[in-house]
């Protein structure tokens, strides 16, 4: 990396905190589509954390179309975190589609995260997956689904911080 590069990275990051302290939830989205996928990966992190619910669209469309691997790994792990059903389309989608095995697998283990019926068949699914890691990944997010629903405990810390 050039100096350029990174002095331009770092003078951005800093303008990044300004707009985090003041929760800019628009800065971020804009950012979402920013040329370096460094500054990507933390907008997705950042937009996650003061954007709430109203994240899922920006991320989704993120975990569906940006061209880097690790940017929509970390818009699948970021749903997963969000807990929000809206997320599961997105990554359904992702689990059943995606290019990368390390975003399949992040995708499901944030289904398993969010802990919801509706990803039981897209998980089920994924179990032929090729990839060993994404196979092991539905099995664990299937595990979490199932004792969801022995138990009923959907809202639990404990669901959410073992779902996958």
């Amino acid at each position: 990396m050039t100096g350029s590069i990174h002095y331009d990275r770092i003078k951005l990051f800093e303008e990044m905190e300004k707009q985090f302290d003041s929760k800019n939830e628009q800065y971020f989205k804009e950012l979402l589509d920013h040329h370096d996928n460094v500054v990507r990966t933390r907008a997705v992190c950042i937009l996650a954390g003061i954007g709430a619910e109203n994240a899922v669209e920006p991320i989704g469309k993120v975990l569906k179309y940006d061209n880097n691997a690790l940017v929509r790994h970390e818009a699948a792990f970021s749903l997963g975190q969000l807990g929000y059903r809206t997320g599961i389309p997105a990554l359904a989608h992702a689990v059943s589609s995606d290019s990368s095995f390390f975003v399949r697998h992040e995708a499901a283990v944030a289904l398993g995260v969010i802990g919801s019926e509706e990803a039981r068949e897209t998980l089920s699914e994924a179990l032929k997956d090729e990839s060993e890691e994404v196979r092991e990944s539905a099995i664990v997010a299937l595990a979490n689904l199932d004792y969801i629903k022995a138990t009923n405990r959907a809202d639990s810390l404990f669901s959410k911080m073992t779902g996958g």
